[in-house]
C-alpha cells in the first residue's frame, strides 16, 4: 500500500503526517485519503504539491505499494 506524507496545513487536516493509503493512482490514493480525512482536507489537495519518491507528479502518475505520495502545501516564511 502506498505511502501518503502530508506536510504543513494538509497534516494538520489530516490529524497525521503520514499514513498508508490504498490506491493505484495519485488520485486514487488522494481519493481514499479524502475518505478517511474528510472535507477539510479535500479542499487543500486543489493547492498542494504532488511529489512521488521524490519526483514531481500528477494525478495521473500510476503509484505501488512500496513508493510514497506526498502533498507539499504552499509556505510561506521569512
Amino acid at each position: 500500500m502506498p505511502t501518503l506524507r502530508l506536510f504543513a496545513t494538509v497534516r494538520v487536516a489530516a490529524g497525521t503526517g503520514k499514513a498508508s493509503i490504498d490506491g493505484n493512482s495519485v488520485a486514487e490514493v488522494l481519493e481514499n485519503a479524502t475518505d478517511e480525512f474528510g472535507d477539510e482536507f479535500a479542499q487543500l489537495i486543489p493547492i498542494c504539491r504532488i511529489w512521488v519518491n521524490g519526483t514531481s507528479a500528477d494525478v495521473d502518475t500510476i503509484v505501488g505499494a512500496d513508493d510514497e505520495v506526498a502533498l507539499l502545501p504552499p509556505v510561506s516564511g521569512g
